[in-house]
């Protein structure tokens, strides 16, 4: 099910997208509403699930994880106790920061955070390597990032 949403709360979504912090009377004041009808939609886009939560952008390179890694995982069956096995794995695995069933060759592509390639090298051997199924691997080393986004400008009327 998708909820619908007007200019305003597009409005309103692309400003916290922008900065989460920014205070409710600031955020009213860019979207043309009084603070409490503000707060009402913000609310009211939290219990509908559009805005899951908030959070910091954090720069993991500033903590010491300079390589993303984007490794591209192939399973031996794609059956649903397969693949169930393997999504209950991932998910316990602290250093993937996303994973996405995919279509085509692969059957996940899953992004890793490490410090450096012997990092990742024990990210593979203790981790990926021994997941559930898996019969094939093939990583990617991100040179650089040229945009990330949690959601694309357009989705927002933007």
């Amino acid at each position: 099910m998708t909820t619908e949403t007007d200019p305003i709360d597009r409005k309103i979504l692309r400003h916290l997208v922008q900065d989460a912090r920014i205070s409710q009377v600031v955020l009213s004041e860019r979207v043309g509403l009084s603070p409490t009808a503000c707060t009402r939609r913000m609310l009211q886009l939290e219990k509908t699930g559009v805005i899951r939560g908030y959070s910091a952008d954090v720069d993991a390179a500033e903590l010491g994880f300079t390589m993303t890694v984007l490794v591209h995982i192939t399973l031996d069956k794609q059956s649903e106790d397969a693949l169930s096995a393997f999504e209950r794995e991932i998910v316990k695995c602290p250093d993937v920061v996303s994973c996405f069933l995919m279509s085509g060759n692969d059957d996940y592509l899953v992004q890793v955070q490490a410090r450096d390639m012997q990092d990742y090298e024990r990210i593979h051997k203790q981790h990926l390597s021994r997941m559930p199924g898996v019969s094939r691997l093939h990583s990617s080393f991100v040179m650089r990032s040229v945009i990330e986004r949690s959601i694309s400008p357009a989705a927002l009327g933007g």
